[in-house]
């Protein structure tokens, strides 16, 4: 059982170039995938999110992909050598025409218009694209690890909650024995009664009869129970298999209480129906 909140950061060194992967799940209904990535790597994108489907199925999950390039490698200072050819060869030719004395100083360099370019260094992706994947799989496993553990957390949780589900099904169970005991006996007298008994009274305490016996109701919410303690054994993504079973459990209290509307009954039906919500509010953590 893994929970859908977790958090996992790796980075990876490759030429003096810092990778960092940090991927965060919350909760969410289904798989909703955020990303924030730099431009170097957004030819990686379809690739990564096929990885995140195949690893995760519930969940909104924000990657962020972090490029911190070494100092002065972003950068590249050109130097248009062909312009200062051209630039040399014109003040020579002045100088020679004019007959114009001094030497050619380095510092006129910086002075001529366009003879230097800065541009951005584009990253090596073949290199890098390693390194992506390679800190991207060490997230992944360490949020899988912080998943699981939150997730054995809510799973002790939900099987405390579902100890005492059993045991309010138990109790629920004595209280159809007694109940049934009492309706063998107003049927009895229903049997013995007078013949001239109002036609409607009889009706009515036949009703009763039939509408006080929850046995069926109580064997279905302790199979509903066990088929719940199975799942929340299991290894695999069980969050709407354990929704799915809580609605059938609240159906069976419901119907409980409206057919035996006693104080204990229904104080029993509200001590399980609180603690379903508690499982059920727990479910919204499980992938």
């Amino acid at each position: 059982m893994k929970s859908m909140t977790g958090y996992g950061e790796s980075s990876q060194l490759v030429r003096g170039t810092k990778i960092t992967v940090q991927i965060r799940s919350l909760n969410h209904r289904h798989l909703d995938l955020q990303f924030r990535i730099p431009r170097e790597y957004l030819s990686f994108e379809e690739e990564i999110r096929k990885i995140l489907r195949q690893r995760i199925l519930r969940g909104r999950i924000d990657l962020f992909i972090h490029r911190f390039p070494a100092r002065g490698q972003t950068h590249r200072l050109d130097l248009d050598e062909e312009l200062l050819r051209q630039y040399l060869q014109s003040i020579r030719r002045a100088k020679k025409k004019y007959q114009l004395g001094g030497e050619i100083d380095v510092s006129l360099f910086a002075r001529l218009p366009d003879l230097f370019h800065v541009r951005e260094v584009e990253a090596d992706q073949g290199s890098e694209k390693e390194s992506v994947f390679a800190a991207l799989e060490t997230a992944l496993q360490k949020l899988q690890l912080s998943r699981e553990r939150e997730g054995r957390q809510l799973k002790s949780d939900m099987q405390l909650q579902l100890k005492h589900l059993k045991k309010v099904s138990s109790e629920l169970e004595s209280r159809a024995q007694e109940m049934g005991i009492r309706l063998q006996k107003v049927s009895g007298v229903l049997e013995n009664s007078d013949p001239r008994l109002n036609e409607k009274e009889a009706v009515s305490v036949a009703n009763w009869v039939l509408k006080g016996d929850i046995n069926e109701e109580i064997v279905r919410l302790k199979g509903h129970l066990a088929a719940l303690g199975q799942v929340l054994r299991a290894r695999e993504p069980v969050g709407k298999k354990i929704d799915f079973m809580l609605q059938e459990i609240q159906r069976e209290l419901n119907t409980i209480s409206s057919k035996v509307p006693q104080l204990a009954v229904v104080q029993l039906v509200l001590e399980g129906k609180e603690r379903v919500e508690k499982i059920r509010e727990q479910t919204q953590n499980i992938e």
